[in-house]
């Protein structure tokens, strides 16, 4: 494995990003701090992948951590946030994001609880973290290169990226935070690794003993939301990740009666090609309640019910995915009869970009085809009148909502091509309510 210079690594970031780093270093460099980059960007850059993010660790000096860091190299101009309880912040500014952290050590009070976080060495650091792959740290700063040479790796995770296996750093990983077998099962087939036979040990042991249990639906959600967030950046298939939730029994575990159902597997490969590609930008903002909604379709409702609410997905958007199944089979039926564009168009319009995504997913071919001509041409169409150029043809009230909506159907069907002849079609349908009335 190669261990790169940092000016080799700010040249594989982009601009945005790289400029924010060398803003840190310069403040950095004046205080001799010792600043490292650590965990996945490290791994990442180890295995030539691109780096998706940038995480910072620093060394305090003089009381001073990654907070007077982040706010030196701010100097008021960029926004940071600042996570006490967890001794991160947060560095922005209008084009990208960079996290820092004060090297830390943290204990927990239970199975499945928020760690107590306190300061700590660089050593300590690494050796909390979730694999070994993700325990290795880059110096970057001149003071941090002038005390380690190369990476920083005390945990053998060099050895586990050449063997490309996953591996906790002790045996009650799996206990103090259960949320590493749902990352463990996004990383696995994001990088071509399989977890280590002690680590599945663990994880076994973990089940056994009912750590899952401690954990909160949001912490699980949030877990949930970014197996399916890989999907969306990355164009991979959640049915790998969801495969290994199955095996390793934590679906069970969740939720008595999870499971991954094979009638879900293909589905949920076309959400995941799909929101690799257009149409599809604005469904990848909440690509796992798509995700879920293809998921859970084949269970009972009241189990899709109780998985829900375990994950805490609540209001609206809950009572959208547990009714997915009854509303894809009405809109299946309802494309079926559709006749044309216009037709299709009526059918699809009251429907949300989650549920869009998922019934694209879950459709028959021809279904599908239609779906996806309609997200990608015709639902960004807009007929050439408004409401205010069919009050002046004298419709009014619901009759002037029904000609709008007959006169979008004549346009998508091709049989009112101009301005002009929707004018002609509008003093048509004005003239039919007339003579009704």
């Amino acid at each position: 494995m190669r261990s790169p210079a940092p000016s080799e690594l700010l040249r594989g970031l982009p601009e945005a990003s790289a400029a924010l780093v060398r803003r840190v270093l310069r403040c950095a460099e004046a205080r001799q701090q010792r600043v490292y980059l650590v965990g996945g960007p490290v791994r990442d850059w180890l295995m030539a992948r691109r780096l998706r993010d940038v995480d910072l660790t620093v060394e305090p000096r003089k009381g001073e951590g990654a907070a007077e860091l982040a706010h030196r190299a701010s100097a008021g101009k960029l926004q940071v946030r600042v996570h006490e309880r967890f001794g991160t912040v947060t560095l922005q500014d209008a084009g990208a994001v960079l996290d820092l952290a004060t090297v830390r050590s943290e204990r927990y009070a239970r199975d499945g609880a928020l760690p107590t976080v306190e300061e700590g060495t660089l050593e300590e650091d690494l050796r909390r973290r979730d694999f070994s792959v993700n325990a290795m740290a880059l110096p970057l700063s001149a003071a941090a290169r002038a005390c380690r040479v190369g990476i920083v790796d005390v945990t053998g995770g060099l050895e586990d990226l050449e063997r490309r296996r996953l591996r906790i750093l002790h045996a009650r990983s799996f206990h103090d935070d259960p949320t590493r077998a749902l990352r463990a099962a996004r990383l696995a087939p994001r990088l071509g690794f399989a977890m280590s036979r002690d680590s599945r040990t663990a994880l076994r042991a973990a089940l056994r003993d009912g750590a899952f249990g401690g954990v909160s639906g949001e912490r699980l959600r949030r877990e949930w939301g970014k197996l399916f967030d890989d999907a969306a950046g990355q164009g991979l298939d959640p049915s790998r990740a969801l495969r290994l939730l199955h095996d390793w029994h934590v679906l069970g575990a969740l939720e008595p009666g999870l499971v991954l159902d094979p009638r879900a597997v293909t589905p949920l490969r076309r959400l995941g090609r799909a929101l690799g590609e257009p149409p599809w930008p604005a469904g990848r903002r909440r690509a796992w309640a798509a995700g879920m909604a293809v998921w859970l379709a084949p269970h009972a409702a009241p189990l899709r019910r109780r998985a829900l609410a375990r994950l805490a997905v609540r209001g609206e958007i809950a009572a959208r995915i547990a009714d997915f199944p009854r509303r894809r089979d009405a809109w299946f039926r309802a494309l079926e009869r559709a006749r044309g564009r216009g037709a299709v168009d009526a059918r699809l319009s009251d429907c949300d970009e989650e549920s869009l995504l998922a019934l694209h997913a879950s459709a028959p071919p021809a279904a599908r085809r239609r779906i996806a001509r309609w997200a990608a041409e015709d639902r960004g169409r807009r007929v050439p009148l408004t409401g205010d150029d069919l009050v002046g043809t004298g419709l009014k009230g619901p009759a002037l909502g029904r000609a709008l909506e007959r006169l979008r159907v004549a346009w998508l069907d091709g049989s009112v091509r101009t301005r002009d002849e929707a004018l002609v079609l509008a003093g048509e349908l004005s003239r039919r309510g007339r003579s009704r009335s």
